[in-house]
């Protein structure tokens, strides 16, 4: 009985006063949720990117600056009223601001990645995303379609070097690519970025107004959860879910694979991720590349299986080596 009580107030839903530029918000949270999480719930009504959020209140301290700090751990309550100081993208004369590069990529055992996906907490922190999210949709979902999910940095476009050009950072075959996968499944990007700095990226590299395939959504930093681990502490990741949620009819766990370069962003979802190699250092890999090639080839060779969770998707490469040989005899 203990537990169960203790759950059920991890779980109560707190009401906050969040003051910005002489306007007063009202923040719904849960006690189970981060100050990284408070800060999105902030951004949803602010425009404010969390990583540009200063959040203050004086009996708090500097508390408020960690982002894997549970609520639960702060002494908050409904009266409580803090004050947030930030800008928009919007009024910035800068480049967008850009997160933490993550070098150390999580590498959990087999079993405790299954359990992420079923703790309890996580569950409900993806019901509460499903009801909060709307994915806007840039093109219409195909029926018969598999799904592919794409994140931007280091996957299609490396970010962190610099080029006249935002051309010369895209990943080597990117439109062939597109254009070839386009014919089996439907495409949507996922970045842990702002949704206009997505738009800005794919606009620079021509992948919102291809002729040879359409997009058929685009998510943001937004529909991102935070999730807790025994051995790997707090941190944000993608989930599936969300998706499959929205267009049951479409998307479900047996027809749906993401690419992503940090494992940790499918951990909810571990049966459908694959963790593609970095593209970092364009200008000295920009002939080299060929990832996309071989992911090409793969992508066409499982689209024909009716549940590609059943595959072993970091045994990819081998995957399409078997079959050019039985294709060859």
């Amino acid at each position: 009985m203990a537990t169960t009580a203790t759950a059920s107030a991890s779980w109560e839903e707190l009401t906050l006063k969040v003051k910005w530029i002489g306007n007063e918000y009202t923040v719904r949270v849960c006690a189970d949720d981060t100050v990284g999480e408070l800060k999105r719930r902030i951004c949803e009504l602010t425009n404010v990117l969390p990583l540009r959020q200063k959040l203050l209140y004086p009996k708090l301290g500097s508390k408020l600056n960690d982002d894997s700090l549970f609520l639960s751990q702060l002494p908050l309550n409904s009266s409580l009223k803090m004050t947030m100081i930030g800008t928009t993208e919007e009024d910035l004369l800068v480049d967008p601001v850009e997160s933490p590069e993550i070098l150390d990529d999580l590498e959990l055992p087999k079993d405790e990645a299954v359990d992420i996906k079923d703790m309890e907490v996580n569950k409900l922190k993806l019901n509460r995303r499903i009801h909060h999210f709307k994915i806007e949709l840039q093109n219409s979902c195909r029926q018969g379609k598999k799904l592919l999910v794409l994140d931007i940095d280091y996957t299609l476009f490396d970010h962190r070097s610099t080029a006249e050009n935002p051309l010369q950072l895209m990943r080597p075959y990117l439109h062939e690519f597109l254009t070839s996968v386009y014919s089996e499944y439907d495409i949507m990007i996922w970045s842990a970025t702002s949704m206009k700095w997505i738009k800005v990226k794919m606009e620079q590299l021509g992948v919102l107004d291809n002729p040879n395939y359409k997009i058929t959504a685009l998510l943001d930093h937004m529909a991102m959860i935070t999730v807790q681990t025994s051995s790997r502490g707090v941190f944000d990741c993608k989930p599936l879910g969300l998706i499959w949620a929205k267009f049951p009819e479409f998307y479900n766990a047996s027809n749906t694979i993401m690419f992503d370069d940090l494992r940790r962003n499918f951990v909810m979802n571990p049966q459908n991720g694959l963790t593609i190699k970095p593209f970092r250092k364009a200008h000295a890999n920009r002939d080299s590349d060929q990832e996309l090639v071989k992911l090409t080839q793969y992508l066409l060779a499982i689209a024909e299986l009716d549940d590609l969770s059943n595959l072993e998707h970091n045994n990819w490469e081998l995957f399409t080596e078997d079959n050019t040989k039985r294709r060859r005899h």
